[in-house]
């Protein structure tokens, strides 16, 4: 597996409730520097953020419904509509954990395409939080995703009690079968990781490790010369 540039798979991540406008600005001058697809960030940073990365090809991403997913689907409609008003190109939106324990797929769906048209366009990832559910659960959710129009389906916020794991994002990217991206998030803060991760079918990493992978990488490639 050659992977020309890890940065270019990862969506460098702030989403620490104390951080600090100059931690966003630090934030964005990373992903510059490293080539990042996005930064994900809180919905309220979005005005400073997409001026920061103006001009760029970083994309500007945010959460909704995050973390916990229990929102109204309304509230989570309207976070969204007015996220991308805000410069928010991508979104990652959680689930109704509770409609998931129930096998509720057709509320699930329901709400995810809501999301989804609020997005207008723009690149809606969804958060299942795989530490909650059983193989059967991922597998149904997964197909959820596809068919409520969404682009990814995502195995975590990085806020529950697990992260990604390497069988989950091979099971669901088995279930996704090239229909949408799997991103796999939470956990993630070494280049062996982001690796192992990318080769079970990751198509895009969620983390706020992004240096010291790309420092790993290159240090990689160095000793390789």
């Amino acid at each position: 597996m050659i992977i020309l540039n890890p940065a270019a798979l990862i969506d460098h991540t702030l989403l620490s409730p104390t951080a600090s406008t100059a931690a966003f600005e630090q934030l964005c001058e990373e992903a510059v520097e490293f080539g990042c697809a996005s930064v994900c960030v809180p919905p309220s940073q979005l005005a400073l953020v997409s001026d920061l990365l103006h001009g760029s090809e970083v994309a500007v991403g945010t959460v909704i419904g995050f973390p916990l997913g229990y929102e109204t689907t309304a509230t989570k409609v309207t976070a969204a509509a007015e996220a991308c008003n805000l410069g928010a190109g991508e979104i990652d939106m959680v689930i109704h954990g509770g409609w998931a324990q129930q096998r509720d797929y057709r509320r699930i769906e329901a709400e995810i395409s809501e999301v989804n048209r609020a997005c207008d366009g723009h690149l809606l990832k969804v958060i299942i939080e795989c530490c909650y559910l059983d193989d059967e659960q991922k597998r149904q959710l997964t197909d959820v995703v596809v068919a409520a129009g969404a682009a990814y389906v995502k195995t975590s916020t990085g806020f529950a009690p697990g992260g990604a794991t390497i069988a989950d994002v091979a099971l669901l990217s088995g279930v996704a079968n090239g229909r949408i991206g799997v991103k796999a998030a939470g956990g993630i803060r070494d280049y062996m990781t982001f690796a192992a991760m990318v080769k079970a079918g990751a198509t895009r990493i969620g983390c706020s490790a992004t240096a010291q992978i790309v420092e790993q990488w290159l240090s990689q490639q160095e000793s390789h010369v």
